[in-house]
């Protein structure tokens, strides 16, 4: 969509997957492509078609929903830790996996958002509450990042060489983590993954 191609009608989608990016909802002036999405977010909910968001797009889809973005005030949260799971709420049997104790996933935000009303709160994390929300039995926002591997980390590691720079972050550092990390996760995604879409579709 940033490169002009039409944006897909709702009706003629199974689902519909937004993924991550460097620029945040609010600079839709520079990326107009921004608001073309959050759009078609706002349609696929109010449609109730199967959503995930992930990272840039679980904002865009709390935009969507009526939520604030904005970036977040502990700063930028790079790196692996574990997910604390949602207080005061029920963990759905789909996203348990993400919460066993050993697993670790991949955070890489600067912004962060409030959750949409009426959404389910999912996970948590030392530096910021929402990392996770579900709306109805139909969307799925996520602020981390499950999808990763160890070895397609390393195309982020030279993409976002600029931002590490300046956060003081040594890839060499996130490499190490994510050898210790990313096998653990990828058996606790592939779970979740079967879960969430048995739970859906």
């Amino acid at each position: 969509m940033d490169r002009g191609d039409p944006i897909p009608a709702v009706r003629s989608l199974d689902g519909l997957v937004v993924l991550g990016g460097t620029m945040g909802v609010y600079e839709a002036a520079a990326h107009p492509h921004l608001a073309a999405e959050q759009d078609l977010l706002a349609e696929a909910c109010a449609r109730e078609a199967p959503v995930l968001g992930i990272c840039l797009g679980a904002q865009l889809m709390a935009a969507a929903l009526g939520s604030r973005v904005y970036p977040g005030q502990q700063g930028a949260e790079i790196g692996w830790s574990p997910l604390q799971a949602a207080p005061d709420s029920d963990t759905p049997a789909w996203f348990a996996p993400l919460l066993a104790p050993g697993v670790s996933v991949l955070h890489w935000h600067g912004d962060t958002f409030d959750l949409p009303s009426g959404a389910l709160p999912l996970a948590s994390s030392a530096l910021y509450a929402n990392q996770g929300f579900a709306v109805g039995d139909f969307a799925l926002g996520l602020q981390f990042h499950p999808e990763v591997t160890a070895l397609g980390l390393e195309r982020w590691y030279v993409g976002h060489a600029c931002e590490l720079h300046h956060a003081n972050i040594p890839a060499a550092t996130l490499r190490s983590a994510a050898r210790q990390h990313a096998a653990s996760l990828a058996v606790a995604a592939e779970r979740f993954w079967n879960l969430w879409l048995d739970h859906i579709l």
